[in-house]
């Protein structure tokens, strides 16, 4: 029976991650490997608690798998615990500036994977956020500023602020921090919107994030589709699920003998756009029909 290990970044519980995981399942039986018959998967559940991710990634290590699929901050984790064990990725944002992989097409270690955007992206953010509310003249990014990946959103967004007219801030997230007060205080000046850029961190704290826009009544932007389920209003971003479901097609190939090193980097198939009209109606704003034709998912 070959083995598997699977970290991820948030709690047990979490029903948006498990969800995944069974995409992930799935995909591995369509190619043969079924959990429990010829394959085991040894599951962590890291909870966004930053103490977890290198005490789970040693305990899967030490369990000699044959391949670990890891994401975000547990990724990084993983490769601190082992240079040699092949591991997968789902999504990630800058693989070779984090120093995970040499490059895209060469990998060159024992990782490879998916990347959950490419960086241009972060600027079209920013022009839907003002496509949907042109009054919004400050914005706030959501970031976490330990991550490389969320030091270069930042920088694109900044990049392209002056040409939309946008005055741009940061507010970091932090495990543990109080993110509450440094919202409320930037919300006190009208015409004010916030942009969340990829980060584990802000899929952890995504309840507390979507009720502080609310609460603020802050046009918000967001990477995952995931937040406009709990009560966002619109999202821009690859379906991690369907990270997931590619992942396992390289578990596969490794299973059957390749080698993380020669397996290419690969971006995503293609960007949502998924927008909910009754956030929208609760801020006062009207979505301009050329974005609702662009919509790949409206939530009325």
């Amino acid at each position: 029976m070959r083995r598997i290990g699977l970290l991820t970044s948030v709690a047990l519980d979490d029903q948006d991650n498990n969800a995944r995981i069974a995409g992930f399942q799935q995909r591995l039986k369509q190619l043969g490997w079924t959990d429990g018959h010829n394959v085991r998967i040894d599951y962590r559940f890291a909870g966004g608690n930053l103490e977890n991710f290198p005490k789970y990634a040693a305990e899967l290590v030490a369990l000699a798998p044959d391949v670990i699929v890891a994401s975000g901050n547990a990724l990084a984790a993983t490769l601190q615990a082992t240079r040699t064990v092949p591991v997968v990725f789902a999504f990630a944002v800058d693989p070779v500036g984090s120093g995970y992989i040499e490059s895209l097409a060469r990998p060159g270690g024992n990782a490879t994977g998916f990347l959950l955007l490419e960086y241009d992206l972060s600027a079209k953010w920013l022009e839907l956020l003002k496509e949907i509310a042109p009054d919004v003249t400050r914005v706030a990014v959501l970031r976490n500023p330990t991550e490389i990946a969320g030091i270069g959103q930042f920088a694109v967004i900044q990049s392209v602020a002056r040409s939309v007219g946008v005055d741009v801030n940061v507010i970091n997230l932090r495990e543990g921090g109080d993110i509450e007060g440094a919202v409320k205080v930037f919300a006190r000046s009208p015409n004010s919107g916030l942009i969340v850029v990829a980060s584990a961190l802000a899929a952890v704290q995504r309840n507390l994030i979507i009720d502080l826009a609310a609460r603020h009544r802050l046009p918000t932007v967001y990477f995952d589709r995931v937040f406009i389920a709990g009560g966002g209003l619109i999202s821009y971003g690859s379906d991690l699920a369907e990270g997931y479901r590619r992942a396992a097609g390289y578990v596969d190939r490794i299973l059957k003998g390749e080698k993380p090193a020669d397996l290419p980097v690969q971006a995503p198939i293609k960007y949502d756009l998924v927008i909910n009209l009754r956030i929208a109606k609760a801020l006062g704003l009207t979505i301009p029909p050329a974005v609702l034709t662009r919509a790949d998912a409206v939530i009325e």
